[in-house]
């Protein structure tokens, strides 16, 4: 599996896409549709309507990445369908998306907030 770096911000676009788009349709649609910057420290990732193709366009120093994955058989990602347009996560969430995680059943510990200790 590629790694990516772990303070990187990764945004799910939830609405399939087409795909033969390939970095400049990705790009165009990151700045357009998503109003967010391409060239920012985050990830962008994209499913067809199948679910079962993801690709993921980031910029590293001098030029963009993309990565596709496509799964064999009938399997199939679980994408996130409901909210907004786009969704953010961290790379850790993206990994668990990517080994076929359902993230809306992965429900961890409430944070609690306190105004003193004692």
């Amino acid at each position: 599996m590629f790694a990516l770096d772990t303070v990187m911000a990764v945004y799910l676009h939830r609405d399939a896409i087409d795909f033969r788009k390939g970095i400049n349709g990705l790009v165009a649609l990151v700045e357009q549709e998503l109003q967010l910057d391409p060239f920012s420290l985050a990830c962008f990732a994209f499913c067809n309507r199948q679910r079962n193709k993801v690709k993921i366009l980031f910029w590293q120093t001098n030029g963009f990445w993309l990565l596709q994955k496509r799964l064999e058989s009938a399997n199939k990602f679980i994408w996130p369908r409901l909210g907004d347009d786009v969704l953010r996560l961290n790379v850790q969430q993206l990994h668990w998306l990517l080994d076929g995680f359902n993230l809306a059943a992965m429900k961890g510990h409430q944070p609690l907030h306190y105004q003193r200790a004692s």
